[in-house]
């Protein structure tokens, strides 16, 4: 169905969930026949830090040798799902360092025309995930990037309540419910759409 689209999926999680999503998106993706480039960005927190809280140690171990995200990822891509968990109401400083590191490929209009949308988790309800989605937003304005939102095209995004993009609360629980699972899908089915209708 979308077999001529290339997606990347670029993502930080320190505990996990963020992770979970992604994964989420690129099966969901790859079901479609999107060729998928998942990729995590590189931890970059002191390792006090990291090993302070036992979740976030376990997830930095589990995801060594696992693709760590690239510029030339971006440079690849006809469409690009990013995320990140909330930082007080903005991206992690793991994904804003990514970002930094993409100054020549916009430069060089490398990151224009492609298609964008964006997925986040916080612990609370009212946690910052709007603000995240749309600092992230204000990212891809800067590249030059088509904006695609989820808005309220699908039943499922009056379950969830997120035009932004996907957000996940993570205090009742990482796990991904039905709802969680169902946004995902809408999310990366419109990005393929809309991405596939340009191509």
């Amino acid at each position: 169905m979308f077999n001529m689209t290339k997606l990347a999926i670029v993502y930080y999680s320190s505990q996990g969930t963020g992770h979970a999503m992604a994964t989420r998106l690129a099966e969901t993706a790859e079901k479609a026949g999107a060729e998928v480039r998942l990729r995590h960005v590189r931890e970059t927190a002191p390792r006090e830090a990291v090993e302070s809280v036992d979740a976030w140690a376990a997830h930095v171990a589990e995801m060594e040798g696992q693709p760590v995200a690239e510029p030339t990822d971006l440079d690849w891509a006809d469409a690009a799902i990013i995320g990140s968990g909330t930082r007080y109401g903005h991206v992690s400083s793991q994904l804003q360092g990514f970002i930094d590191t993409l100054g020549p490929l916009w430069g060089e209009g490398k990151l224009a025309d492609k298609v964008y949308a964006g997925f986040t988790s916080s612990q609370t309800l009212h946690g910052g995930q709007e603000s995240t989605l749309l600092s992230l937003m204000t990212t891809f304005a800067h590249w030059g990037g088509i904006i695609v939102p989820p808005g309220y095209t699908d039943q499922i995004k009056f379950n969830d309540g997120n035009p932004y993009g996907v957000g996940k609360v993570t205090g009742g629980g990482s796990e991904l419910n039905e709802t969680d699972l169902a946004a995902l899908d809408h999310l990366v089915t419109r990005v393929l759409d809309i991405a596939g209708r340009l191509g």
